[in-house]
């Protein structure tokens, strides 16, 4: 008998037991953090993708040969 043999009604279980240990006051204030987190988590990952972009932009080079550029 493992953990992920836990099933619904034992999720249930946990979820009831948690809620009458910290009740509910507590609990949505930890959800409120962890979506605040998760939102931050995007955020800087959203932030990264464009800093690397705008290097990649800044960095490149046409290296098309001389006469390949007329052809056009």
């Amino acid at each position: 008998m493992g953990i992920g043999n836990i099933g619904l009604p034992g999720l249930l279980l946990i979820a009831v037991v948690v809620l009458v240990l910290f009740g509910r006051g507590k609990i949505s204030g930890l959800m409120g953090e962890v979506g605040k987190g998760i939102t931050a988590f995007k955020k800087g990952v959203d932030d990264g993708k464009q800093e690397i972009e705008e290097q990649a932009a800044d960095e490149a080079v046409d290296v098309t040969p001389a006469d390949e550029k007329d052809k056009v």
